[in-house]
This record gives C-alpha cells, sequence and structure tokens, in this order.
C-alpha cells in the first residue's frame, strides 16, 4: 500500500513587492498554520517516508515546518522544481515516479494543481478548492507509485487549519 499526503503550503504574504512569486515568504498565519498541522499529522501518528516539495520559499518553509513537528530532519526533504508551475499531467507524473522504497509521501505544492490532482485521483473529491495548508491523505492498493490512480485510491482524510484547534 502507498499513503499520499498532498499538502498545501501555508498562507503566504504579499508585502513584499521586490520578491518574485517563488521567493514569496509564509505570513504570520501561515507560520502559525504549518506547525499546526504538523502537530495533527503527529496526533494521527503519521512519519512520512519521504517529503518533497516544491522549490518555492513559501512551500519550503511549509515542508520545514511540518517536518519539524513529525521529528523529520528538514535537510532529508527532497526539493522537486517540477513541483512549482506543474499542472495536473506533470505533478502526476512526479507522483507516479516517486521511490517505491517510500511507502508513505508527504507533497508540498500549489493550488490549482494540488486540488486538481486530489480530485483526478480521490474517489471522494473535495467539494472545493484545497485551503492554505490544507492536508487530504488518499491510500493506494499498490506496490508501485507507477500505479496510482482512482480506481486503486481510498480517500483516507482531509484536514485544514480551520479543523485544528
Amino acid at each position: 500500500m502507498k499513503t499520499l499526503y498532498l499538502m498545501r503550503h501555508a498562507k503566504s504574504s504579499w508585502s513584499f513587492d521586490e520578491l518574485s512569486d517563488q521567493e514569496r515568504p509564509l505570513n504570520d498565519r501561515g507560520r502559525d498554520d504549518a506547525p499546526r498541522m504538523g502537530q495533527a499529522l503527529a496526533a494521527r501518528h503519521i512519519v512520512p517516508d519521504l517529503i518533497m516539495s516544491s522549490p518555492a520559499v513559501r512551500a519550503m518553509s511549509t515542508a520545514v515546518l511540518v517536518a519539524r513537528e513529525l521529528k523529520y530532519a528538514s535537510a532529508n526533504i527532497v526539493v522537486e522544481p517540477g513541483i512549482y508551475q506543474a499542472d495536473l499531467d506533470d505533478l502526476l507524473a512526479i507522483i507516479r515516479a516517486l521511490p517505491d522504497t517510500a511507502q508513505s509521501v508527504l507533497l508540498t505544492g500549489h493550488n490549482p494543481t494540488l486540488t486538481d490532482v486530489a480530485n483526478y485521483l480521490s474517489p471522494s473529491p473535495l467539494s472545493s478548492e484545497m485551503p492554505t495548508a490544507g492536508v487530504i491523505c488518499l491510500r493506494f492498493q499498490t506496490e508501485a507509485w507507477a500505479e496510482v490512480k482512482q480506481a486503486n485510491a481510498e480517500f483516507y482524510f482531509f484536514d485544514c487549519p480551520k479543523n485544528v484547534a
């Protein structure tokens, strides 16, 4: 079985006009929400074999803050440039190329693509766009990432900062 956690980066700041989109940092709410979501994942006893992130500052910062709560070494986060500006097909290709040695993967990225992928793979699509710092967990009845698809998927949970005390 493979388990995929798709996480949208936490809330980012638009306060720095001189920064490129990729350089935008988290805002105060994002810096609060990311570790809180990490704590919520830790409360579920989630320990991913691999954390992979977009290189965008807001996504990497989210991944690092979540990793800290999961006792996952931030030095082991894999930066995947293809996640930034990926479309549905691009992100599916990245997921299907994940190493089969990893049973569970937390992937931190961006909307609208994360919502698109979640809805494409999940037998229970989201009713709205994935919010910042939102996480959807899907489990797949397969031993190979190359074989993940809706037909072998199980929706496990969806959570977001609004639901976490």
